[in-house]
């Protein structure tokens, strides 16, 4: 046997998260004739009185496994403290220089895969590294499922890792030497402070190509793990992932206290106190509704609507131009550039001389709920002396017929920790307004997706948020959404773009903090 074959030999011991309910004991007697893999663990759930097997007959618990001749973990949650615990000691006794870590019994991991996997690992040292993978529908052929790469602002919960990972032994001791006796206990989030804890150890390594193959399960509905952050049934959960999230912020020197930072000075006369912002291309279905429930706001001060008409071409500008002529108030603008997305389309009209000295978002498919909208946000303004208020909004069909998860209000945010937690979460809710000196100052990124986040993050830095948690805006949720049944190239373009986003502000916070020392 070579040298090199002898090293490789047993070097990686294995634990399967068994939770799922797919998935078969194949893995298992792919794993114990990988001539790589030496011990294996199953970490199970504990055993309750509703656990069996499913219809495929795919073990689910302690004693459907028990005739297992390999370690069984056995845990009330497998992402909790003591699981994650319990895996990092039995994996320390192995002996073993890896872990590999599978998260579903439905894999299948060749030992090319493995192989190719550990190499990676050898060859950068990473904490972890992780493939892409292949997916396999019982009616057809095996499709690539890519993963992003890892990077700081990587920093999200939901961060998909696919479901293999493969752990160095040292990053492991190096990082259970560092975290205190009385490191706080995690019902869930064990392994998301696991990773974060990791990833500050080294980077962490994507291997671009698929290593496995997992047996596809029926997707969750289109749109609803997007709002699973603000479900008010996981609190205790987005609670826990907040904890973690800051605590990792403070290691890596970018926890920002909460802001005292001023606005930006007023050099000029504004022609209204608040403008109402509509970029706009071919809503010709939708935009008279928009701008009509914008001037339909009812305030003590002078208002406009600001529509910017990015060359529209089903109809929209003549719909616009009749609506301008029924009432001055709505003013239309045309572009200077035709290569321009949503936040290009926002620095036209924040740069527009008719803008007003506040900024209010209105989507041009979307309608504020009432006819105070204005006078709310305006009030919240002059009195918190935010650079940026924030409403809630409530989902509803196209027909304004409210549809799960109902009232989105965004209430992790909270004045002591809302611009770290910010970091960890998608986004921070609608509609936005902004004080428009300030938004000047920063501007918006010319892309039609996170535009909004990246305007978020900026300000979040600096400046005090103002928010207001009743609904004031209705957000439908139709065929013609920008974000409707994405597909997953374009998800993940979407997921690094604010990935990126995050590392360019982390970076910036940690100079903040740096120097303030």
């Amino acid at each position: 046997m070579k040298e090199s074959e002898e090293s490789d030999k047993k070097s990686i011991a294995a634990v399967v998260s068994w939770a799922s309910t797919s998935g078969k004991t194949d893995l298992l007697d792919s794993l114990q004739q990988n001539g790589c893999v030496g011990e294996v663990a199953l970490l199970v759930p504990a055993e309750s009185d509703e656990s069996g097997s499913d219809e495929s007959g795919a073990p689910q618990t302690t004693q459907a496994l028990s005739s297992s001749p390999h370690t069984i973990l056995e845990a009330n949650s497998i992402w909790s403290s003591f699981a994650v615990a319990d895996v990092v000691r039995w994996f320390e006794q192995t002996g073993a220089s890896h872990l590999l870590w599978i998260f579903s019994p439905a894999v299948d991991l060749p030992k090319r895969g493995l192989q190719r996997l550990l190499n990676a690992a050898v060859d950068t040292k990473a904490p972890i590294v992780y493939a892409d993978y292949l997916e396999q529908r019982s009616e057809g052929q095996a499709t690539l499922h890519p993963l992003i790469d890892y990077q700081p602002g990587s920093l999200r919960d939901d961060f998909d890792f696919g479901q293999v990972v493969l752990i160095a032994k040292t990053s492991l001791t190096e990082m259970n030497s560092e975290i205190p006796i009385e490191s706080p206990h995690f019902d869930s989030g064990s392994w998301y402070d696991l990773r974060l804890r990791l990833s500050e150890l080294g980077p962490i390594v994507h291997l671009c190509e698929p290593a496995y193959t997992v047996a596809l399960v029926d997707e969750q509905a289109n749109g609803e793990s997007h709002f699973r952050y603000v479900d008010p049934r996981n609190r205790d959960y987005q609670l826990e992932m907040e904890q973690i999230a800051t605590a990792h912020l403070k290691r890596i020197g970018a926890y920002l206290a909460p802001p005292t930072g001023s606005l930006t000075a007023e050099t000029e006369a504004f022609p209204v106190e608040a403008s109402v912002i509509i970029p706009v291309r071919n809503r010709a279905r939708t935009v008279a509704d928009a701008v009509r429930s914008a001037l339909s706001q009812q305030a003590d001060f002078e208002f406009n609507v600001l529509v910017v008409d990015n060359y529209s071409e089903d109809g929209t500008s003549q719909i616009l131009a009749e609506l301008a002529q029924e009432d001055s108030r709505l003013v239309v603008i045309t572009p200077s550039r035709s290569d321009l997305g949503i936040g290009g389309c926002w620095n036209e009209a924040i740069g527009s001389d008719q803008c007003g000295r506040f900024a209010l978002q209105l989507d041009s498919d979307d309608l504020y709920s009432g006819p105070d909208v204005l006078s709310q946000i305006v009030a919240t303004f002059h009195e918190s002396g935010a650079a940026m208020v924030i409403g809630s909004y409530t989902i509803v069909d196209f027909d304004l017929n409210p549809i799960p998860p109902g009232l989105v209000d965004h209430r992790e945010w909270t004045d002591a920790n809302g611009r770290n937690n910010a970091l960890r979460i998608a986004g921070l809710g609608a509609p936005r307004a902004f004080h428009v000196p300030t938004l000047r100052a920063i501007g918006l990124p010319n892309v039609s997706y996170g535009e909004d986040y990246a305007v978020v993050l900026r300000m979040t830095r600096n400046q005090i948020v103002g928010r207001i948690y009743d609904s004031l805006y209705w957000c439908r949720r139709w065929e013609d959404n920008t974000d409707h049944a994405l597909s997953l190239q374009t998800k993940n373009r979407y997921a690094v773009y604010k990935d990126r986003l995050r590392t360019i502000e982390i970076a910036a916070r940690q100079r903040m903090v740096k120097e303030s020392q």
